[in-house]
């Protein structure tokens, strides 16, 4: 029988096989790479996305800020040699301010703000608070478990849309055993609420600092503010009113069952600002110089101590300033302050009141007073009601 002829394989036929193999996974490998890189690139899905018909669980931590990021060094710009027939010209750049957080502990002064603006809310200064990864650990064994329970509670309800029971948990959290950390966290978490529950438009369901009230036939904005304790001013910003005299009979209006009360920290230079008891934010305040420090004690806001600009002289150079003047020292609002207990009982002549120096917001600057940034003094002058709110300054 004739044998069938296989020839020999080259050498040749050989390697072109082997690279053929090789490419090929070579190939394979690439594509590989690929598919594991744009898995990777995939954004994780949001905190609050439902997984299994159940919102995930809160942590704790979700209070604190994140945890800061160390910038990497820009390399040093080599400087470039000035002709030798030109005079080099002196550095035009400007000092670097650094923004302070609302609820730092540290004097530090803040960075300067338009002069009528408002401050940022405390929400939005969080992360110059940061905490390193390390401190988490410390601030959760400074926090006690039943607070770190309520606290996850308070947020898987926020997270499920149902802020005035997040809003009281919280609020109740504030009064236990927390960390500085977990405080502040909390507190960021509260303001971001408030804009919400107290500042919006609407009357969210089981509040019972807000309500709706339908105007009636003869009533005025400032009629209906004394009556609930609040100044006309705040009706008249949550209810998009352009003067206090469109407001007309029959209309529903959200109202705010006052007062409004403030608790000053001499030691954090700050004004913690309360709807009756609910914590709502902070504000950074300066306080008195040594010499002529603040008062510790309660203070009420003097009937008819809440004035735009008023005349002032100043006690230790006798000048007389006008508010229309350039160089008015007390800012754009003047809220009187009468000492009733502690300390500060049967003191006078002290107030909160905004400042032409917004550098000294943080430091012992005043003869006494209680400073703050223009913008935020407008604001707090809008929610004080004179004989019915009260400040109390601590240590």
């Amino acid at each position: 029988m004739a044998q069938e002829y296989r020839p020999y394989t080259t050498n040749r036929q050989t390697k072109s096989r082997r690279l053929k193999l090789m490419m090929l996974v070579m190939i394979a490998a690439i594509v590989g790479i690929v598919i594991f890189i744009r898995s990777r690139m995939q954004p994780a899905p949001p905190a609050t996305a439902v997984q299994d018909g159940h919102l995930p669980r809160v942590a704790l931590t979700d209070v604190l800020p994140a945890p800061r990021q160390t910038p990497s060094p820009a390399p040093a710009a080599v400087p470039t040699p000035a002709p030798a027939n030109r005079v080099p010209e002196p550095s035009a750049a400007a000092p670097a301010t650094t923004a302070v957080p609302v609820m730092a502990p540290a004097a530090t002064p803040q960075a300067v703000r338009p002069a009528e603006q408002p401050a940022p809310a405390l929400t939005e200064t969080a992360t110059d608070t940061a905490v390193s990864a390390a401190a988490v650990d410390d601030a959760m064994n400074k926090t006690s478990v039943e607070a770190q329970q309520l606290i996850e509670r308070a947020l898987s309800l926020r997270d499920a849309g149902k802020i005035i029971a997040a809003r009281d948990l919280l609020n109740e959290a504030l009064a236990m055993k927390l960390s500085p950390q977990v405080r502040l966290g909390v507190k960021i978490q509260m303001a971001k609420l408030s804009e919400v529950w107290l500042f919006g438009k609407d009357v969210l369901e089981g509040d019972k600092l807000t309500a709706k009230y339908q105007v009636q036939p003869g009533d005025l904005l400032a009629k209906i503010g004394r009556r609930h304790n609040v100044p006309y001013e705040i009706l008249q910003k949550i209810n998009g009113l352009a003067r206090p005299e469109s407001l007309q009979a029959g209309r529903r209006i959200k109202v705010i069952h006052g007062p409004f009360n403030a608790v000053v920290n001499r030691t954090d230079y700050t004004l913690d600002l309360y709807l009756q008891n609910m914590y709502v934010k902070t504000y950074k305040v300066g306080l008195g110089r040594p010499e002529h420090t603040t008062p510790t004690g309660r203070w009420q806001v003097a009937p008819g101590g809440k004035m735009i600009k008023p005349t002032w002289t100043d006690p230790d150079t006798g000048k007389t300033y006008l508010g229309s003047d350039p160089d008015y020292p007390l800012g754009s609002r003047w809220i009187a302050l009468d000492g009733i207990e502690g300390a500060a009982k049967g003191r006078t002549g002290f107030a909160i009141h905004g400042t032409k120096d917004p550098e000294t917001i943080g430091t012992q600057s005043s003869r006494g007073c209680i400073r703050l940034f223009n913008g935020d003094v407008v604001e707090l002058y809008d929610l004080l009601e004179p004989g019915q709110s009260y400040v109390n300054v601590v240590d």
